[in-house]
C-alpha cells in the first residue's frame, strides 16, 4: 500500500483550502514528502497568502484547472461544486490506482454539488458510486467515542425504513471488522435502540424487537462481541465511559448530536467498507469564515492522522 496521503480541496469557496495548506504547513519535511493535495493551485495560493505564509505548494499539488479561479472566497458556485467533484474523482481514481494509499477529503458543499449536476447526498454517496461499491458507512471516530451509522442522509421517517435486520447486520459486521483492522483485537460493540427505551416491550414501537434484536443475536452468533439493542438515551454515555468500543447508531443525529457534543473539534469521519480508504474532516465549508484566515485546521490534523494509521502497516485491510 501506498504510504501517500491525498487531501482532496473541497469546496473552493469554502474553508478547505485554508485548512489544508495551514497543515501542510505544520508537517516536518519528511511528512510533507508523502503529502499529495487535489486542488487549483491558483486557489490554494490566494489561500496562502490570507494566512500570510511562505511556503512552495507546488510540489505538493495535483492541480486541476477552475475556470475563473481564485472563485470568490464565501460563495455558492456550481463552478466550485464541480471542481469539487472533480477533486474528488482524481484522487479516488488514483487510489484504485495505488498512487496514493487515503485519500483525506476537506468539507464540499451539497447545495453545490448539486447544482453542479452531481446529484450525491455527501462524500459517502460519492465515494460509493465512484468506486461501485454496494455500500459505504459513515464512522465517526473520537478518543472515546465511535459511532458507525446504520443509515446518514436521509429523512427519519426512510431512516426507520431502513433499520432492517440485514442492514443493522451489515453495520455491524462492518464495524467489527473496521475496529479489529486499527489494533482492537476483540471490539465491544453496543447497538442502539430506535425506539425510546427500544420500544419498551411493544408499547413504543416493535422495530426494536422485530429487526433489531435479531441483528444483534445473528452477529453474536458470528462470534462478534455485540450487545443491544440498547436504549439511545444511556449507550453513548457507557460507551463514553470505556464500557463499549463502537456504538451503532440506527440515523444520523442519534450518532451525530452525542459525539459532536464531546469531540466537536477532533472527531474524524471514515468511510468504512470501501475498496479504498477516506478520512474526512467532520465539519461543513463555513462559508462565513472562508477567506479571512480563522479556519481552524485542528479537525483536519485528526483527519491526516488517522489516515496515517490506515496507511501504516498496523492497519491492514481485512
Amino acid at each position: 500500500m501506498s504510504k501517500i496521503i491525498g487531501i482532496t480541496m473541497g469546496d473552493p469557496c469554502g474553508v478547505g483550502p485554508e485548512i489544508s495548506v495551514r497543515a501542510l504547513c505544520g508537517m516536518t519535511p519528511e511528512e510533507q514528502s508523502a503529502i499529495r493535495i487535489y486542488g487549483n493551485l491558483v486557489t490554494l495560493e490566494a489561500a496562502r497568502a490570507t494566512l500570510g505564509i511562505d511556503i512552495d505548494l507546488a510540489p505538493f499539488v495535483v492541480d486541476l484547472p477552475i475556470e475563473g479561479a481564485p472563485l470568490p472566497f464565501g460563495t455558492l458556485s456550481s463552478v466550485a461544486g464541480d471542481a469539487a467533484f472533480r477533486f474528488i474523482e482524481k484522487a479516488v481514481r488514483d487510489a484504485e490506482a495505488g498512487v496514493i494509499g487515503c485519500i483525506v477529503t476537506a468539507p464540499i458543499n451539497k447545495e453545490a454539488l448539486n447544482l453542479a449536476g452531481h446529484h450525491y447526498d455527501g462524500h459517502t454517496g460519492m465515494l460509493r458510486s465512484l468506486t461501485g461499491s454496494n455500500a459505504a458507512y459513515m464512522l465517526l471516530a473520537s478518543e472515546r467515542l465511535k459511532v458507525i451509522h446504520v443509515s446518514t442522509h436521509v429523512s427519519l421517517q426512510e431512516a426507520i425504513r431502513r433499520a432492517t435486520t440485514e442492514r443493522v447486520l451489515a453495520t455491524i459486521r462492518a464495524g467489527n471488522d473496521h475496529l479489529k483492522r486499527t489494533g482492537y483485537a476483540a471490539p465491544k460493540i453496543a447497538v442502539a435502540g430506535i425506539n425510546p427505551h427500544c420500544g419498551e416491550n411493544g408499547l413504543f414501537g416493535t422495530e426494536d424487537d422485530d429487526q433489531i434484536a435479531p441483528a444483534v443475536a445473528a452477529a453474536r452468533a458470528e462470534g462478534i462481541d455485540a450487545y443491544g439493542p440498547i436504549s439511545a438515551d444511556t449507550v453513548f454515555y457507557r460507551a463514553y465511559s470505556g464500557v463499549f468500543d463502537l456504538v451503532v447508531a440506527q440515523y444520523h443525529d442519534q450518532g451525530h448530536i452525542p459525539i459532536k457534543l464531546v469531540a466537536f473539534d477532533t472527531a474524524v469521519n471514515v468511510s468504512v467498507d470501501l475498496p479504498i480508504d477516506r478520512t474526512s474532516v467532520d465539519h461543513g465549508t463555513a462559508f462565513d469564515i472562508a477567506g479571512k484566515g480563522i479556519a481552524d485546521h485542528g479537525n483536519m490534523n485528526s483527519a491526516i492522522a488517522y489516515a496515517r494509521k490506515l496507511v501504516s502497516g498496523a492497519a491492514k485491510r481485512g
